[in-house]
């Protein structure tokens, strides 16, 4: 108890809540920028916690954090561009939601689902860190292999209209994603003599030119409705936060289950929140009794995507509390920010440090706070971008991709790849091609050759992989995914074949 209140009394000093505030302004709104992820966001933060007391250092860059998981969810809805890798799937019904005339309802509901996710993933963190912990830093490579098999599956609930064109789009990602420096040797392959290609492609200019490029072209095409100054999104921006907030809580199911994935998926060290929102969208369309809604703007899409990105950030920090081991990118930065004021990172973290531990638990609730009042109050200023027209918030939103881009690795030769790609992006997109298939392949496909060859190289036993009862309850629920979702697109088929031919061409 002593140590709960000397950390709440430093989280919770007036010097403290004023910084907090403002690295939560600062982690949303680099998010929202496309091509400002909040790892980027994070490492500028860190130099300047340097001076401050360690609570108070790691309290601002969660602060920083939970803004960050959340500012993706703007530029997702209001310009079906994810502002970050863990926005994806939040753009799949966000975005029509607000094209429908509600994007203010979009981002209240994203904004609402964060919140909560946030909370349950800071009181899961604080109940079950040490086991979950333990459980996680136990899987090997044959473990996370199929974790990312079963991930990968996801591609038949993201192939659209057509699944021939569905897995189509899957393999051209997972062949951009063989690009590059091999992930084990450091060999190049498949460059092609190439100087652009031989570091790869990065996954964020393949987000951004899949995405951002495609639709910004896609927008231009009718030269009619820029000189007409259409906007991009048409609609009111009157909305009722505490109607969405109900509208929210009345999905308990929902919210807790993607909440859930989103903690086990961050628990998993290198797994992330681009890889949670997907896996949390996915199993709540499967649960619902209307999946065919998904994709056409349906709350649940949004509450899921939201909710199961957002909760990574208590779930990646089970491991770095309990046992020292980063779950992402950024709980790496938080590692470095304790070790640079010389605090021992380890299993004794939370005994030689109760109050720094406690304060954290205490910073995350209050970062996600933080995070909603912020949002709650500035939403209709970041609405404003609805009525913006489309010859102001094109040129713009292209400048601030290639800045983005840009400033990943400091290289020209990104900016010829994110036209490229580009290209092939809005070529994909006008041949009605999903979108979402390759992007995924892109995310999974390293991480599945990594975790494959590392486990063939430890040893040359293949059947580990259906020996060792967590891989294989993997395996076996990816065949249950695959059967699920074929059953799926041959009932929705079969739907299709047996309704009238008046009906059809209504």
């Amino acid at each position: 108890m002593d140590a709960f209140l000397m950390g709440a009394a430093e989280v919770l000093s007036l010097t403290t809540l004023t910084m907090m505030f403002f690295g939560a302004i600062a982690g949303i709104v680099s998010a929202a920028i496309p091509g400002f992820t909040v790892t980027m966001a994070i490492v500028l933060t860190l130099p300047l916690t340097f001076a401050l007391p360690p609570l108070q250092g790691v309290a601002v860059m969660l602060s920083v954090y939970v803004g960050g998981y959340t500012g993706g969810l703007i530029s997702a809805a209001l310009l079906g561009i994810p502002g970050t890798p863990s926005a994806l799937a939040t753009t799949f019904d966000a975005y029509p939601m607000a094209r429908k005339g509600q994007p203010g309802r979009a981002l209240s509901l994203g904004v609402w689902a964060s919140f909560f996710g946030t909370l349950i993933s800071t009181l899961v963190l604080i109940v079950a860190a040490p086991p979950l912990a333990i459980f996680a830093v136990r899987l090997g490579p044959w473990e996370y292999f199929s974790l990312i098999v079963f991930a990968l599956t996801i591609v038949a609930s993201l192939v659209g209209h057509s699944l021939q064109r569905g897995l189509i789009a899957a393999l051209i990602g997972l062949a951009i994603a063989t690009i590059g420096a091999d992930p084990m040797m450091g060999r190049p392959r498949f460059d092609m003599g190439i100087d652009a290609l031989r570091a790869g492609l990065p996954f964020l200019v393949v987000l951004i030119g899949i995405y951002a490029i495609s639709q910004l072209a896609s927008e231009v095409e009718d030269p009619n409705s820029i000189k007409r100054g259409e906007k991009l999104v048409k609609g009111e921006i009157k909305f009722d936060n505490f109607a969405v907030m109900r509208e929210v809580l009345m999905r308990p199911v929902n919210l807790i289950r993607s909440s859930m994935v989103g903690v086990a998926v961050g628990a998993l060290p290198g797994a992330g929140g681009s890889i949670a929102n997907l896996i949390a969208y996915d199993q709540a369309k499967r649960a619902s009794k209307t999946p065919e809604e998904f994709g056409k703007g349906t709350p649940e899409g949004v509450i899921a995507s939201e909710a199961g990105n957002s909760a990574t950030a208590g779930g990646g920090m089970i491991p770095m509390i309990s046992l020292g081991i980063p779950g992402s990118a950024v709980d790496a930065i938080l590692l470095a920010a304790l070790m640079v004021h010389g605090i021992s990172i380890g299993p004794r973290l939370i005994m030689d440090n109760p109050d720094l531990v406690y304060g954290m638990f205490i910073a995350m609730a209050v970062s996600s706070l933080m995070m909603l009042v912020v949002c709650l109050v500035s939403m209709r200023a970041f609405l404003r971008v609805a009525e913006v027209p489309k010859w102001v918030i094109v040129p713009v939103v292209l400048v601030c991709c290639i800045v983005g881009t840009f400033a990943l690795n400091n290289r020209i030769t990104d900016l010829y790849l994110l036209l490229a790609i580009g290209v092939v992006g809005y070529a994909l997109k006008a041949l009605d091609y999903p979108l979402a298939p390759l992007v995924l392949a892109v995310i999974l496909g390293p991480i599945a050759e990594t975790n494959l060859r590392r486990a063939l190289m430890t040893q040359d036993d293949w059947t580990l992989f259906f020996t060792r009862p967590v891989s294989l309850i993997f395996l076996v629920a990816a065949l249950l995914s695959i059967a699920w979702a074929v059953r799926g697109i041959l009932k929705s088929r079969a739907n299709a074949g047996s309704q009238p031919t008046d009906v059809k061409d209504t």
